[in-house]
């Protein structure tokens, strides 16, 4: 095995995975927006709870909103291909 048939053989891999990397940016944008707003408005309800002892009432609206948002950019997402 030449070197020239090991590069071609590596240069057609990496084009493989640039093509699945490229194709599976769509889905791990979308994980990732849901994931971060779920985290983002949880945690300031859980900073407002905390600053205004006021138990659960904000981090569960935060939680509620974060999910609203997620479930938004994963639609928007999905519905954009």
């Amino acid at each position: 095995m030449g070197i020239d048939e090991r590069t071609r053989g590596l240069a057609a891999k990496m084009r493989a995975f640039q093509e699945s990397a490229g194709r599976a940016g769509p889905a791990a944008t979308a994980s990732y927006s849901l994931i971060g707003s779920i985290g983002l408005f949880g945690g300031i309800g859980y900073v407002l709870d905390a600053w205004l002892e006021t138990a659960p009432k904000f981090l569960l609206g935060g939680l509620l909103i974060g999910v609203g948002a997620g479930l938004y950019l994963l639609a928007k997402t999905v519905w954009r291909r």
